[in-house]
């Protein structure tokens, strides 16, 4: 790290960097959704965005980050970053930042971000928030999320505009907005980091939508390599090999179609499963499911959408015997289309639906399949 590096001198950091996430020379789709939304950040701050792109022989994916959004790329090549390890990428993002200063640090919340967040947020002696659902910096556009998104009264969230930091009152005008699941997603916490720079959020992969690609802005992007050091001798492990997992996970972020089932299956689990499947199936989609679904063991936990699932904007949202609390509606109410089905004619999942069926799933659901084939077919 740069000798006198002073996280608490703020007036020397400026412009939001994002960590774009690559593997086998193949940027992930998490990388795509955060230069979108670090574009919005930066333009709240008036300040450039900047993509850190590290591994080996990367350069040729670089440009393609402009065309989401960045208006500089950084790029770290060395043939001991081609695998991610802790030790090496931790020390080169520590070094890059340390000596050319973002003040917003933005991490996919991959099994890789939540790894290398906290050890980077540690060495730079500043603030993590982690899983972030929600992120803001102009104060306006924070208000009116806090009045569709939450119950404060109108006089509390007009006089949000300082914090007490050290007793003293601080103006959160130019600070990072961080909003997070908390008390297993039955709340929402919004976390400031007043003090430090960079502020650092690791955010979840699928809540922030993909800017439209543009070929202007990604051809006239800018391309920088700075000067790093890295050797073995800055490495405690060493990737033998990498082995994909046998493992198939359900894709619930990149699906266009999903059928959820929750709590409205429990007479007949399997059958409502089966049900769910070969309506996924005619559609094209996959099946997801509640976290009452999950808790019971009915489906895996990559199944889950919800606050403390994963967040889906798929282009139908089909609800099967889900009430719809207000962690599930937070993780699918963005769908295009969101169509429910459950007995209860007073579950809040009709609020959201844009096509509400009252009936029993177990009745309705074989008609549902035999129309989509039926519509099919007569395509």
């Amino acid at each position: 790290m740069v000798e006198n590096y002073n996280s608490m001198d703020l007036a020397a950091f400026k412009n939001v960097w994002v960590f774009c996430e690559q593997r086998q020379g193949k940027m992930m789709p998490t990388t795509f959704e955060l230069i979108s939304e670090g574009r919005k950040l930066a333009d709240e701050l008036g300040v450039n965005l900047c993509g850190l792109l590290l591994g080996d022989n990367v350069e040729g994916i670089a440009k393609e980050l402009g065309g989401y959004g960045a208006d500089e790329v950084i790029v770290c090549e060395h043939p001991l970053l081609k695998n991610y390890t802790t030790d090496a990428y931790a020390k080169v993002i520590c070094d890059v930042i340390s000596e050319m200063k973002p003040e917003a640090f933005l991490i996919g919340a991959t099994n890789i971000g939540r790894d290398l967040g906290p050890r980077c947020a540690a060495r730079l002696h500043t603030g993590l928030c982690a899983d972030c659902t929600h992120l803001d910096v102009d104060m306006p556009i924070y208000k009116d999320f806090l009045r569709s998104a939450s119950t404060l009264p109108e006089e509390k969230i007009e006089k949000m505009n300082t914090a007490k930091v050290m007793g003293q009152d601080h103006d959160v005008s130019r600070d990072l907005k961080m909003t997070r699941p908390a008390f297993g997603g039955n709340l929402m916490a919004t976390i400031i980091c007043p003090r430090f720079r960079p502020a650092m959020a690791t955010v979840r992969p699928g809540v922030m939508k993909k800017a439209p690609f543009d070929q202007a802005k990604a051809d006239a992007v800018k391309i920088t390599k700075p000067s790093f050091t890295l050797s073995e001798a800055d490495m405690d492990t060493e990737v033998v090999e990498v082995v994909k997992a046998a493992k198939k996970l359900v894709d619930l972020i990149g699906a266009d179609y999903i059928v959820s089932v929750g709590r409205g299956i429990s007479k007949d689990v399997e059958g409502g499963i089966k049900l769910a499947e070969e309506l996924a199936d005619v559609l094209g989609g996959v099946v997801g499911g509640s976290r009452v679904a999950i808790d019971s063991g009915w489906l895996t936990a990559d199944h889950q959408v919800g606050q403390t699932g994963k967040t889906v904007h798929p282009k139908v949202y089909i609800a099967l015997g889900i009430s719809g609390s207000i962690q599930h509606k937070a993780g699918m109410s963005e769908s295009e289309c969101i169509i429910a089905v459950n007995k209860n004619e007073t579950a809040p999942i009709f609020e959201i639906a844009d096509y509400g069926i009252c009936g029993d799933l177990f009745k309705v659901t074989p008609m549902l399949i035999e129309a989509f084939k039926a519509a099919k077919a007569a395509k």
